[in-house]
């Protein structure tokens, strides 16, 4: 296997899709769509429940590290994540004893049985059992909506050659969990979201200090994170605009640069988070603002894209 690209398919197909259920083993739409506990079976969850707990004594000894704490919060998932390297996933992909599956198999079922149990737990998610019991799924309502998790193709994906280098399965923790169950109402107000905050047509970093000042007095400061001054003249924005969101309990300054569009959430303590979406330079972008909603519309080779999330940042 070493020539091949370990796609997420080719891992599912060649480790994890053998030890299926007869039934279920070439009709993946079964098994991912049938209800496996339709009288609500708490033996069943609770089964669940061991298996996770299992994982989360074992998991920091096979991961060379002793002191991971993995006590089902959010930040374990990340602590988590960023032990995933290729050099585990490798050697974990080495043949076990006879007639049993390399270890990765074990590892992973496991691992996605444990981080939907951190959804559980911390966020109210249900667990929608599947057979076998890894492909369970966790059914989430957010502001986002209500939305069915498959936390075993996730760990597919993040061990995948594409994805194994980068910490992919916290990036989809943060995306699908923890930004939409994310409390922003508790955020103080800035300001009032009727003050008019006036474009920057010229944009220079000590230019933005003044503007901040002048127009936004109560914003201290943006904060450690965001981008330093090189790095700020480095993306050559024309201008800035500002948006207040949430009723003025953020910012977004958004701005074209000659790569594409640059978008900067900052909080009553500074920078957040940023997003970069590639653009033409004509026609200028958009952003508007619907409930909790906001989208950013841009122009890519000809063709407008829309790109939606809660206001709070994807």
């Amino acid at each position: 296997m070493s020539a091949e690209k370990r796609t997420a398919e080719l891992l599912f197909a060649r480790f994890f899709q053998p030890y299926y259920p007869k039934d279920v083993r070439f009709d993946l739409q079964k098994a991912r769509t049938e209800d496996a506990n339709p009288g609500k079976n708490p033996a069943i969850l609770a089964q669940i429940d061991e298996i996770a707990a299992t994982f989360a004594h074992l998991a920091p000894k096979v991961l060379g590290a002793p002191d991971l704490a993995l006590d089902y919060s959010d930040a374990s998932v990340h602590r988590l994540g960023a032990r995933l390297t290729r050099e585990k996933r490798d050697a974990w992909l080495e043949p076990a004893s006879k007639g049993e599956p390399p270890f990765l198999v074990q590892f992973v079922t496991h691992g996605a049985l444990y981080v939907g149990a951190c959804v559980v737990k911390n966020h109210g998610g249900e667990w929608h059992v599947r057979r076998p019991l890894w492909e369970s799924l966790v059914r989430l309502t957010s502001r986002a909506g209500t939305g069915d998790l498959s936390i075993f193709g996730w760990w597919l994906k993040a061990l995948s050659d594409d994805e194994i280098d980068h910490p992919r399965l916290v990036d989809r923790y943060r995306t699908h969990v923890e930004v939409p169950t994310f409390d922003a109402d508790a955020l103080p107000v800035i300001a009032p979201p009727d003050r008019r905050m006036p474009r920057l047509a010229k944009v220079r970093y000590d230019l933005l200090y003044k503007h901040l000042r002048a127009h936004l007095p109560e914003l201290r400061d943006v904060g450690d994170d965001f981008p330093s001054a090189e790095r700020f003249t480095e993306l050559g924005f024309k201008w800035l605009d500002f948006v207040w969101l949430g009723g003025g309990r953020m910012l977004l300054m958004h701005g074209p640069t000659p790569e594409g569009v640059h978008l900067f959430w900052l909080d009553a303590k500074g920078f957040v988070k940023s997003a970069f979406y590639p653009a033409d330079g004509f026609p200028a972008h958009v952003v508007e603002t619907d409930g909790d909603k906001l989208r950013v519309i841009v122009s890519i080779q000809g063709q407008m894209q829309v790109h939606e999330m809660l206001w709070w940042g994807a």
